[in-house]
């Protein structure tokens, strides 16, 4: 899937339509919880040698929260790297050019979705 799929595939699935935050970058799109404005997912261009990666020119990645042990586990994995600019711990990067495995991906982005979602409040009992 690329960067239009995966967009179109977002949308479908959680509903949330891409933010462009930044006046200056028009390609980085934020995806949020409508709820509580928290980012599931940041689809950007990175330099391929940013993610060690051989070759010139940009990759289209998507970042997205992923629990630390299971992180741990991807980087390395075909497409899957430690995330670009955000908290190496708790970010995965996909990179969106078909070399992740696809069903991967998704999980990865289910699992973000899950983990920023809003929390559930505590009812007060008296």
């Amino acid at each position: 899937m690329d960067r239009a799929d995966w967009f179109e595939y977002i949308g479908r699935t959680y509903g949330a339509k891409p933010e462009y935050p930044w006046a200056d970058d028009d390609t980085s799109a934020v995806f949020r919880h409508r709820e509580n404005r928290k980012w599931f997912a940041l689809v950007m261009q990175v330099r391929r040698d940013k993610l060690g990666l051989a070759g010139e020119g940009m990759l289209d990645v998507m970042n997205v929260k992923c629990d630390p042990m299971l992180a741990a586990t991807l980087w390395g994995e075909r497409g899957l790297f430690k995330a670009y600019h955000m908290n190496k711990t708790h970010w995965l990067t996909v990179a969106l050019d078909g070399s992740a495995d696809e069903q991967t991906a998704k999980s990865a982005l289910a699992m973000s979705f899950a983990l920023t979602a809003p929390k559930a409040r505590k009812r007060t009992v008296f």
